[in-house]
């Protein structure tokens, strides 16, 4: 490891240079799986796992962006789309008569539970077959070397999320259209445009 910040080794730059194409080539591939699965972007799940994970209270838009794992940067579009195909609704915020909070309908919990035999078919196929073991296990101690940049956010699949209460609103089934939203941002490795 270099003791200076200006002039990083050729190692290090090959690292960061495959770091990042392998990034953007695994979400890409993730996308496209999805896609071909019938399903909306890796984003809306990200959104509504999120969403999930902090039932029933919800989530102020600004604390959903800062724990979505994939770059958003028009996160309002994002949720209008979602709540418009009603997977979250907007509800007032008790401390802010002005914001919102959001929260997970039971047809979002159902398109997250749609969605993850897919997703986990894909992280399998694209990327834990690759590794063994003691490969993720390294790579996860080198990337975490670098994650002093955002914090730590558990990977959890739907299905060991826990139950929450009884939804109040009915299930609903919409089509979706939307287009996915390619941004990169590094450490978050969404697509590129």
């Amino acid at each position: 490891m270099s003791g200076t910040t200006s002039s990083p080794s050729e190692q290090s730059i090959v690292a960061w240079a495959r770091l990042v194409r392998v990034s953007q080539a695994l979400l890409e591939a993730v996308e496209a799986d999805l896609k071909a699965a019938g399903m909306p972007p890796l984003v809306w799940y990200d959104a509504l796992l999120e969403l999930r994970r902090n039932e029933p209270d919800g989530l102020r838009p600004f604390e959903l962006q800062d724990r979505m794992l994939l770059a958003q940067y028009n996160l309002s579009r994002l949720l209008d789309r979602i709540v418009k195909a009603g997977y979250a609704e907007r509800r007032p915020c008790p401390e802010d008569g002005r914001g919102h909070v959001l929260h997970v309908t039971a047809a979002g919990r159902d398109l997250l539970r749609a969605m993850w035999p897919p997703y986990r078919d894909a992280i399998a196929r694209r990327f834990a077959d690759r590794l063994d073991d003691g490969d993720a296990a390294e790579l996860g101690r080198l990337l975490g070397k670098l994650q002093g940049l955002a914090p730590a956010q558990p990977t959890t699949p739907p299905e060991t999320v826990p139950p929450s209460p009884p939804a109040a609103e009915p299930a609903r089934r919409v089509h979706l259209t939307a287009k996915p939203q390619r941004r990169v941002r590094f450490f978050a490795m969404k697509p590129r445009p």
